[in-house]
């Protein structure tokens, strides 16, 4: 099938990453996977030229609102992908609310990453319910061997006061307004720096050789920057949100805290007890490898994508 896939495509960002494997996957299967970027189109009326000149015969989006809404009134069949800012946020908005409700009822099918996302969608669109799959998110880390550490310690200039202990922030610029706050409070702060984003290969390499990932969102779908670092042997420690807590037990495959104060007394906490890195870490890697396989992953949406094919009493 020629498929379009749209979804939030800002460069090296958690659904950027998600779309692309997603997109990997199903064009192993055969199929032919246009991806684009929702916030490159206006509206549906755009849509409709693209598939019409592209000869689309089905669609996939990746977050209900953002993408969902631009595939309504076509006449192709299309699936959804919940993200996480749309169940955490967006559904809170009536307008936005209503619209997705419509997506869902024209969708063929939805994916959520965790069981509590699929409660959430259930809870508000009670007719969608049949069509809500669970597949949590498939993980495969390469780090790249020859990234140069000790170059990069050097670009980060290593904290003079504790040289074993300071934080590096790193990502796309995506708010031009919160960046800036960002960085006047890092410039003040002795320890932590700010670094642009760089190719997922490098990243891993960096984060394998941390002690921790911290992970400090209020709002996520499923933080598959959580789950590499698992799969690396790197202990997590994240904001105790739903998103996170669906993946990370306390004190079993990670730490999680509630506020700057706690995440301070956990860091410190994990600094000082081997014992309980090492188990943070063997338990982390012997639940992402058990709950988050790559290949089931990819089976579940080639699967998925083949109930798009003909009419829906097919």
């Amino acid at each position: 099938m020629r498929l379009l896939f749209l979804a939030v495509l800002r460069p090296h960002t958690g659904n950027a990453v998600t779309a692309r494997r997603v997109r990997d996957h199903l064009e192993a299967a055969g199929h032919v996977c246009l991806l684009k970027d929702a916030f490159d189109f206006d509206g549906p009326s755009e849509i409709a030229a693209l598939i019409q000149a592209e000869a689309v015969e089905a669609a996939l989006a990746l977050h209900l609102y953002r993408g969902g809404r631009l595939l309504r009134g076509h006449g192709i069949p299309f699936g959804i992908i919940f993200g996480g800012t749309d169940l955490n946020e967006d559904v809170n908005q009536g307008e936005k609310n209503q619209v997705m409700g419509k997506v869902l009822e024209e969708a063929r099918f939805a994916v959520a990453f965790t069981e509590s996302m699929k409660e959430m969608a259930r809870l508000q669109w009670p007719h969608a319910k049949a069509k809500i799959y669970v597949q949590s998110q498939g993980i495969a880390t390469a780090p790249n061997t020859a990234f140069n550490w000790d170059a990069f310690l050097q670009r980060a200039e290593w904290h003079l006061e504790e040289p074993n202990v300071y934080m590096v922030i790193v990502g796309p610029e995506v708010d031009p307004v919160f960046t800036r706050e960002v960085k006047a409070k890092v410039k003040r702060a002795t320890g932590v720096r700010l670094i642009p984003e760089m190719p997922q290969d490098d990243l891993h390499a960096l984060v394998k050789k941390c002690f921790a990932l911290v992970n400090s969102s209020v709002s996520e779908g499923m933080s598959a920057a959580i789950l590499e670092a698992m799969d690396l042997e790197v202990p997590v420690l994240a904001r105790n949100i739903p998103g996170n807590a669906a993946v990370v037990t306390h004190e079993v495959t990670g730490l999680l805290f509630s506020d700057p104060q706690e995440f301070v007394q956990l860091a410190k906490r994990l600094v000082s007890d081997p014992a309980l890195e090492k188990e943070l870490v063997a338990n982390g890697r012997q639940y992402v490898r058990m709950y988050h396989s790559w290949r089931v992953e990819r089976d579940t949406y080639q699967h998925l994508v083949r109930t798009l094919e003909g009419s829906p009493e097919d």
